[in-house]
């Protein structure tokens, strides 16, 4: 218990001050009510001994009655207020790391692994509810049970109350001896757990993969390497578990022994009645239930103990692209005018800049292409512009105001980026449509599935608009995710709309057809990253990318008459297209 968090369970405690001590009082009185009951029974028994009145023992019997009735009530109050403050507890705490999770680096969520980020947003929060629900109660209860009931035996027979107590601190070694311990073994068994998600969720999402290449048996052994690993854990953890539990219960049933056995003696002797003899017999049998209790609120402990270390990473992690402290809120409409000063960008461990001294000028309106090959610092240019990427100051420009100043929701409410691998939600066309405009009306919803070319297929489909796409979109092709992700960037109508290889998946034909009716855009800013040169021969200007460098600059006409980077890649389309008849 030296390892107990306390300013981390106190904040969390906090918001429910008032009602946890609601139910700190009334545990006091369940305490004080447990110690008065037994001091009445002694009484009631040597006022007996003076001879047997049925008026007294039925009076008597209904006050008893009486004061059990009302601890009763009252411990079921106290639980229901504690245990309430713990799924109080783990409701906000669930929603609060969610909340933190939607602020985070997209890089570092993948790096952690969402089955480890799942495991911790529920089993963990689930243990810090037991934590501050169960353990608190019984600590609680454990630290009044004692601090009521010696003093209350001391009053009746001192020796017969240090004998029966002094198995009580070996009872506390052992838990002190096995704590340590058992805080090891529930670590291991949570870190196996979350190894465990992670490799289900890990599967279920590339399951298509799996079977194109036959790799089930693989898998399975995988997962039963896991699943085994895990095993052997909570093995570990219930047989340390199970060894300690009839352990301490056994210990503490010594001292109702040894109280009986020397307490003849006593009796014989004088030196305590026979009230007096029960009211100790029940005061210890009080202390053996939650002094046997111990070992599994020991337990209960150290599980939300290792889930509170688990859960405070997470919220330790804070976003590396945040606001700055000096961020502007746009208060005008942006025109779309996008530009580059020797924009320079790094990965962490990378020996070359992925983006060299880029320079640029995208004017409002305009239908822009950027092409290259591979590993030129398309995407990277793509991601820079919605900053999911940190970005240099005073290297990036919308309408003339530095992007890294602006706040971040108003750049991206103004950007809207299409990746290739086109995310789609598991529900209908229609809300993955509206996603970023969740109130759109149906007529602005089937404009944009037009404008990207996705209304033919959707008229296809037998429930239309109201098809569920399946998990990530299983139930589409690849062209018809892609142009899903772009009907929903240009449901938002952003000012400016990037396209980084949108139309991968899509044949050039329809990329075409798409191009052109994209072409009534209006003032929309479009720049389209792709290696599809016949879609990029269509745009008004194209920009030449290679090794993280502009290297030219002009319309397709222009291009493919100068002799460089833009001619070699439009020749060796051509030669594709030629080979493929």
């Amino acid at each position: 218990m030296k390892n107990l968090k306390i300013e981390v369970i106190s904040k969390y405690l906090k918001p429910y001050k008032k009602e946890f001590l609601y139910g700190a009082l009334a545990l006091l009185i369940v305490n004080i009510l447990s110690v008065v009951i037994p001091l009445e029974v002694k009484n009631i028994i040597d006022q007996l001994q003076n001879g047997f009145s049925s008026d007294f023992v039925i009076s008597k019997s209904l006050w008893l009655i009486f004061l059990a009735t009302c601890m009763g009530l009252i411990r079921l109050f106290s639980r229901q207020i504690v245990f309430g403050i713990g799924r109080k507890v783990e409701v906000n705490l669930r929603q609060q790391l969610f909340d933190h999770l939607l602020v985070q680096d997209p890089e570092w969520i993948q790096k952690k692994g969402s089955g480890d980020i799942i495991s911790r947003a529920t089993s963990d929060v689930e243990n810090i509810r037991r934590l501050l629900g169960f353990t608190v109660l019984s600590l609680c209860n454990i630290v009044l049970a004692y601090s009521f009931t010696i003093p209350s035996m001391f009053s009746i027979n001192k020796t017969l109350t240090i004998s029966a107590l002094m198995i009580f601190p070996l009872i506390l070694g052992i838990v002190s001896l096995f704590g340590g311990k058992m805080v090891t073994q529930r670590k291991a068994q949570q870190e196996s757990l979350s190894r465990l998600s992670d490799l289900i969720q890990e599967d279920l999402s590339g399951i298509s993969a799996i079977k194109i290449y036959a790799q089930e048996k693989a898998e399975k052994k995988e997962f039963n390497i896991y699943n085994t690993d895990y095993q052997n854990s909570a093995i570990k953890l219930a047989r340390t578990a199970s060894t300690l539990f009839p352990l301490l219960q056994g210990i503490s049933s010594i001292s109702l022994l040894i109280l009986l056995s020397l307490g003849t003696s006593q009796l014989e002797r004088g030196f305590i009645s026979i009230g007096g003899l029960v009211a100790l017999i029940l005061y210890v049998e009080r202390l053996v239930f939650p002094t046997a209790l111990l070992g599994f609120t020991l337990n209960t402990f150290q599980l939300g103990q290792v889930s509170l270390d688990r859960v405070e990473e997470i919220f330790q992690n804070n976003p590396k692209i945040v606001d700055k402290a000096d961020t502007k809120f746009l208060k005008r409409k942006v025109k779309g005018l996008l530009e580059a000063k020797s924009l320079t960008i790094k990965y962490p461990g990378s020996k070359f800049n992925s983006l060299n001294g880029l320079n640029f000028k995208i004017y409002p309106g305009e239908l822009i292409a950027i092409v290259g090959p591979v590993g030129c610092g398309k995407t990277t240019l793509a991601k820079s512009l919605g900053r999911t990427i940190e970005i240099p100051d005073n290297q990036l420009f919308l309408d003339e105001i530095d992007a890294k100043t602006l706040k971040l929701s108003d750049l991206r409410k103004n950007i809207s980026i299409v990746p290739q691998e086109a995310f789609l939600f598991t529900s209908t066309i229609s809300e993955n449509l509206s996603f970023g405009e969740p109130k759109a009306s149906k007529y602005l919803i089937k404009e944009s599935a037009t404008k990207a070319g996705l209304i033919d297929d959707i008229n296809s489909f037998p429930q239309k608009f109201k098809t569920i796409v399946g998990e990530r979109g299983i139930t589409l092709s690849g062209g018809q995710r892609q142009r899903t992700a772009l009907g929903r960037a240009l449901l938002v109508d952003s000012p400016i709309v990037v396209l980084d290889d949108a139309l991968a998946s899509v044949d050039n034909k329809t990329a075409a057809r798409i191009i052109d009716e994209m072409s009534y855009r209006g003032n929309k800013t479009i720049i389209m990253i792709s290696h599809q040169l016949s879609v990029a021969a269509t745009c008004d200007r194209i920009l030449v990318m290679d090794k993280g460098e502009i290297v030219q600059e002009g319309n397709h006409q222009y291009l493919v008459k100068e002799i460089g980077l833009y001619k070699q890649l439009w020749e060796r389309e051509l030669a594709t297209r030629i080979v493929k008849g």
